[in-house]
């Protein structure tokens, strides 16, 4: 399946804004093959340290630490600057045979019964069956879609957030500074695991210019914490922003589909956003291989906002609520626990032995028959864990674990999307053939 990725920009996005990894998107970064590259470029959250009057006044923890189990063995959020993170995906992409083209600007498109042309600033046309645009929160495409946002303001103050080259504070801590009497307002610094850099964070009163200059970020830092203005000696990217929460209407116009910031836009408190964007484009991108290469019928890509909007639609209130304080970042924030049991593509027909799994569930890890379930998962395969029953082989494009029953799924037989989540599970094979005929087979 060919497939061409078009970037507005002349190179890849600079700045570290997405810089927390959430666990459950650690597990997509295990099936897509890329792990070990995200885990060598990152590191742990620092411990927060709050400041007063340039002494240490204590330390705050963003969330409580959780043990790793076998079923989830990634429980804490891991930090990448966004920048590395998009390095990362841009090698594994072109390590697959995939091509990015850079300076390719969108201004518009026209679809019919047969595929979309896109049409760019400037260069060809380009024809596809689909089109995905994955094209930020002021999307050219949705817009030419004529597809509208709902939402709200989160806070109507703008937050500059900038990465710095910073001398004066250690590396081992999330610098917070409180608003004080003679400062202007919140600031907090971190450093940036596998980097030099530091990431700075100030909010501004409603209605404030935000100078996104060197000498304008200095006399921020200098005014809000103990550091002087020259201990800030660059600016490597800086942006300004406030925070909205707004949802897509719709994520899918005939042959176009929204994923990402084109399709949901939020505050960044509890470190969402790139997770439900890259678990979009997860969940939409089996779904096209199968349409395109699989013969699946079209009517699956149906489900692709079945899913997506209504996990989008709850993420967007829990990233509001963690801004406003409300809720603390833990185990919602982790994403483990985000599953389809209501769509359409699940059925779940077991009578007894059910664990805590059931089919809409993620498919958690486990040692079955020796074999390790993530191992057995990682590609854009199914596969037919068999725990506590018998099954035949069903075909070479399935791949089938067998084994005793398990804690966390009980016995049963369980069908596992690509995309890591139980989609049939049922006692006996009795109703396979008939979803695997519903999802276009396997």
């Amino acid at each position: 399946m060919d497939a061409l990725v078009v970037e507005r920009a002349d190179a890849l996005f600079p700045g570290s804004r997405g810089k927390g990894i959430q666990p459950r998107t650690m597990e997509v970064f295990d099936d897509l093959g890329v792990l070990d590259a995200i885990r060598a470029a990152g590191g742990d959250y620092p411990v927060g340290m709050i400041w007063q009057d340039g002494q240490r006044a204590g330390e705050h923890r963003m969330f409580d630490p959780v043990e790793a189990t076998e079923d989830s063995p990634y429980t804490e959020p891991w930090m990448v600057p966004q920048w590395r993170t998009q390095e990362i995906l841009f090698a594994r992409l072109e390590e697959l045979g995939g091509r990015v083209a850079v300076g390719r600007e969108v201004v518009g498109l026209e679809q019919d019964a047969e595929g979309v042309t896109v049409r760019f600033a400037s260069g060809p046309d380009a024809r596809a069956r689909y089109v995905v645009a994955a094209d930020g929160g002021r999307s050219v495409v949705r817009r030419a879609l004529g597809i509208a946002m709902t939402g709200e303001t989160v806070d109507p103050n703008p937050t500059l957030v900038a990465d710095l080259r910073i001398t004066g504070l250690d590396r081992d801590n999330w610098h917070i500074f409180p608003p004080s009497g003679e400062g202007e307002g919140f600031l907090a610094i971190c450093p940036l695991a596998g980097t030099e850099d530091f990431q700075a964070v100030a909010r501004f009163p409603e209605g404030s210019t935000v100078d996104l200059s060197l000498d304008g970020i200095r006399k921020v830092v200098a005014v809000r914490s103990h550091l002087a203005p020259e201990d800030v000696t660059e600016v490597r990217w800086a942006s300004d922003f406030r925070p909205q929460a707004a949802l897509a209407d719709r994520f899918r116009s005939g042959r176009v589909f929204l994923a990402g910031d084109a399709a949901h836009v939020h505050s960044p408190a509890g470190g969402q956003g790139l997770n439900t964007s890259v678990q979009d484009a997860y969940n939409l991108g089996w779904k096209l291989g199968a349409v395109l290469l699989g013969g699946a019928p079209a009517a699956l890509l149906d489900t692709y906002e079945e899913e997506r909007r209504p996990i989008a639609a709850d993420m967007l209130g829990l990233s509001t609520s963690v801004h406003r304080g409300v809720t603390r970042r833990g185990e919602a924030t982790r994403q483990l626990g985000l599953g389809y049991r209501e769509s359409s593509l699940t059925e779940e027909a077991r009578t007894a032995g059910v664990g805590r799994v059931r089919a809409g569930d993620r498919a958690p890890d486990a040692v079955v028959g020796g074999v390790r379930l993530f191992d057995a998962f990682r590609g854009p395969h199914w596969t037919l864990l068999a725990l506590g029953r018998e099954a035949p082989e069903v075909g070479d494009s399935v791949r089938l674990v067998r084994g005793p029953e398990q804690e966390a799924y009980g016995s049963g037989l369980f069908l596992v999307r690509p995309d890591g989540y139980v989609g049939w599970a049922s006692d006996t094979l009795t109703g396979l053939a008939g979803y695997a005929g519903r999802v276009g087979g396997f």
